[in-house]
């Protein structure tokens, strides 16, 4: 009974009542804390919550980072990362356990931040985006240049005065924050949107990018290394310069980049050349075109002078030509004067033969001659008409001798039925058909009687051997 006694006077708890009072006890004692250790078993929900466990060689802790405040986090999470978060503890009492509400997340030190920007490195590289053969030449003299870069830092003044010092060009800013929690997306964003412009739009396209930022800590210049501002960079069309910290800092946009310069400044030096040197430069080659020039000059009229010496004198050279042409002068001239003569004598001719009594004889003589010919032409012409004559007479006989008329002439007929075709073979011909027998002297009809298919007796009118037996009615043309 005495053992009994105490357990009764124990207070007696629910379920809820004991994990509330666990959970304030908990939230009281470790309000805000800070735990080291590795991300594992990440994830996140369809709600924008974050969960996984903050591990280290003997433990885990469960880990919640909320949707707002997840978004508003400088640094992703991500698995095998060594962290520091900060936050409260406070428990699930749906599972009987305990885990850390996170509001805070920093890499563990700087070995880990740069263990981290190490990966990328390797991760990126793999993929090629750091590669020589991507890398795009600048341009000599760009029209336009495009800076990244905030607006109210040094940064853009520095650039704005060495590009005014070295050679003047007009540059377009696109402000951006440098370093926080929107910077990566919206460095990212000006480098696309830069390349997004197109030739000729309202807002012109520059020839050439900045992106740029004063010297800081890693963590500071952590938004150079983000993946997307590295990835826009190597996919940048125009080229482009990263000018990110001091000298000795480099970040990832540094390989990713077409050029990389140690300050803003030298990138403003990269980007134009000195106007004053190109002046220079001009000039010298201008005054080695004219030395250049010159010496040609010189060296080609020592050359002409050479090649002046060496040819004989004018009059020389044209003194036997000269001897030539007059010679041939005064040939020209006696045959000229020979050939004038024989056209004069030739002209003396023809004068005379075209005297009124010369072309009389001629005209006898050519009348005489014609009349002549006259009667030669008359006679060949009749004898060629009777030899002609004769030619037709005897065709005529020979096509006449030819002709049916000769044969009916010599007792022969034509038998031509009623359709007025002739009637050659007596199997044309059939019994009671009517015919017109043609003699040479005229035609009488006549009518076919018997077979003309058997063997009879012909009956012969004039030439026309007709076969079977045919009368021929004289007057009416009846049989």
């Amino acid at each position: 009974m005495s053992e009994a006694s105490p357990r009764l006077n124990l207070p007696e708890f629910t379920v809820s009542e004991l994990s509330t009072a666990l959970r304030r006890t908990v939230e009281d004692a470790f309000g805000f804390v800070r735990v080291r250790g590795e991300i594992s078993g990440l994830k996140t929900a369809a709600s924008g919550h974050v969960y996984f466990d903050l591990k280290d060689e003997k433990s885990v802790l469960n880990a919640i980072i909320w949707r707002p405040t997840a978004r508003a986090l400088r640094l992703r999470p991500e698995a095998g990362m060594e962290v520091v978060c900060s936050g409260r503890i406070t428990t699930y009492a749906g599972s009987s356990r305990y885990q850390l509400i996170v509001e805070q997340l920093e890499l563990a030190g700087t070995g880990a931040l740069m263990a981290l920007i190490e990966q990328r490195k390797q991760k990126l590289a793999a993929e090629g985006l750091f590669d020589s053969a991507r890398k795009k030449p600048l341009p000599f003299l760009p029209e336009l240049i495009g800076v990244v870069t905030s607006p109210t830092g040094a940064v853009i003044r520095d650039i704005l005065h060495r590009i005014d010092e070295r050679f003047p060009r007009p540059v377009l800013l696109w402000p951006v924050p440098v370093q926080g929690d929107r910077a990566a997306a919206e460095i990212a964003a000006a480098i696309e949107g830069f390349n997004a412009l197109g030739q000729g739009g309202p807002v012109p396209r520059p020839d050439v990018l900045i992106v740029a930022r004063g010297g800081g800590s890693i963590e500071d210049l952590m938004a150079f290394n983000d993946e997307a501002v590295v990835r826009a960079a190597a996919a940048s069309a125009i080229p482009l310069i990263s000018a990110i910290g001091h000298e000795t800092d480099t970040t990832l946009i540094d390989y990713a980049a077409d050029r990389r310069a140690p300050t803003p400044t030298a990138a403003a030096e990269i980007a134009v050349p000195v106007r004053a040197d190109l002046i220079s430069q001009l000039r010298e080659l201008e005054r080695r075109s004219e030395r250049s020039f010159a010496r040609a000059m010189s060296e080609r009229r020592t050359r002409l002078h050479g090649l002046v010496r060496a040819l004989p004198r004018a009059g020389n050279v044209f003194a036997a030509p000269r001897q030539r042409l007059d010679a041939a002068i005064e040939r020209l001239s006696h045959v000229l004067q020979r050939n004038l003569a024989g056209h004069r004598q030739d002209l003396v001719t023809v004068a005379a033969l075209l005297r009124p009594a010369t072309v009389r004889r001629q005209l006898d003589t050519g009348g005489e001659r014609a009349g002549v010919l006259a009667q030669r032409l008359r006679r060949a012409m009749t004898a060629h008409r009777g030899e002609l004559q004769r030619k037709i007479e005897g065709l005529g006989r020979i096509l006449e001798s030819a002709s049916h008329r000769s044969a009916l002439a010599r007792g022969f007929a034509l038998v031509r039925g009623t359709d007025g075709h002739l009637r050659r073979s007596a199997r044309e011909l059939e019994a009671g058909e009517r015919l017109e027998l043609i003699f040479a002297d005229g035609a009488r009809g006549a009518v076919v009687t018997g077979d003309p298919r058997k063997k009879t007796p012909a009956i012969t009118s004039g030439a026309a051997q007709a076969q079977g037996a045919l009368f021929a009615e004289q007057d009416d043309g009846q049989a």
